[in-house]
């Protein structure tokens, strides 16, 4: 997998950012600390850094990343929905905080739709269905036809149940009136590994992380669930165009904030994060981890986690799915 140099990242980001338009003048007055609700290192870690280092310079006050980890992101959210809506604590996180603990817990200590207000869709993949090296069906329609013929004959890993790549097998399999059995690991890692050694069959990753895995030959890439083609993969086409519809899934990250947030304040610090992340250096740096950069407005982000909370809640629903633990 490509190895990427973090700290250079932020060095490039800050150097980029000269042109990033400047805060309000009543905002900020303090330091901002912007919470991050999973481990350091991750994805949405380094999307925190990479995009508050480039936003330093035009910003007024210090900008600071604290790590809040713990049962996929609902510690750190939790914190943030109870924070003041005042602008000096926002929250950077994944689909599994904002869309998927909604769908998946009863208990879940926040509602995003009632406690946050959405900045910005930071960034997303698709997710792409990828098989092991070995798989004797080559294109979708065989391995449909394979998994028609043998129902529960094929093993498909995952992250952990409830992630990401878990809800699209499963969605996989009520739009095409299949069924596989869910292997969840924990995490990426080590489901990538096993897929990749034959101990699993198929499996819904995001793109950007198996990329070169497929180019390697370690893994086959039959059709990535997206609303377009992969420039990386022209070649390989969606499920869509293979008549699978509704079957369009991105892992994304966002921005947000407590609910209640002062308008102006709101979108002051919305631009200031669409800013970042257009930025050549910040733009270039994503896009080479596989993102897509989306910076959309609030009402936009708003309405489209809403969407998504209702997606991942009919398919949690429908395949009668209940978190570990």
């Amino acid at each position: 997998m490509r190895i990427f140099d973090w700290a250079a990242i932020g060095c490039a980001a800050m150097l980029a950012a000269g042109t990033l338009p400047a805060a309000a003048q009543d905002f900020p007055a303090k330091p901002v600390t912007v919470v991050v609700p999973f481990s350091p290192g991750g994805a949405s870690d380094t999307i925190a850094r990479v995009v508050t280092n480039a936003m330093q310079p035009g910003f007024a006050q210090p900008l600071v990343v604290e790590n809040k980890p713990g049962a996929n992101g609902a510690v750190g959210a939790a914190q943030v929905a109870r924070a003041r809506p005042d602008g000096y604590t926002i929250m950077q996180a994944s689909i599994g905080a904002y869309a998927i603990n909604p769908a998946l817990q009863d208990d879940l200590p926040y509602d995003p739709r009632k406690d946050l207000d959405m900045l910005t869709i930071a960034v997303r993949t698709p997710n792409a269905l990828v098989t092991r090296p070995t798989m004797e069906a080559a294109t979708l329609e065989e391995l449909i036809a394979k998994l028609k013929a043998e129902p529960d004959s094929m093993l498909f890993a995952s992250s952990g149940t409830g992630s990401s790549d878990h809800l699209t097998a499963e969605l996989f399999w009520q739009v095409t009136g299949t069924s596989g059995i869910h292997v969840p690991y924990k995490g990426g890692g080590p489901a990538q590994t096993d897929l990749m050694g034959g101990h699993a069959d198929a499996s819904f990753q995001n793109l950007g992380a198996i990329a070169n895995f497929v180019r390697d030959g370690k893994m086959k890439l039959l059709a990535i669930a997206a609303e377009e083609r992969s420039p990386e993969f022209p070649d390989v086409p969606t499920l869509k165009e293979l008549g699978i519809e509704g079957m369009e899934v991105y892992s994304w990250q966002a921005f947000a904030a407590p609910k209640g947030l002062d308008p102006a304040n709101r979108q002051t610090l919305s631009d200031q994060i669409a800013a970042a992340l257009k930025t050549p250096a910040v733009s270039d740096q994503l896009k080479g981890m596989g993102f897509e950069i989306i910076a959309n407005t609030p009402a936009e982000a708003d309405a489209f986690v809403a969407a998504e909370i209702d997606r991942w809640t009919e398919v949690v629903k429908a395949g009668e799915i209940k978190p570990e633990g």
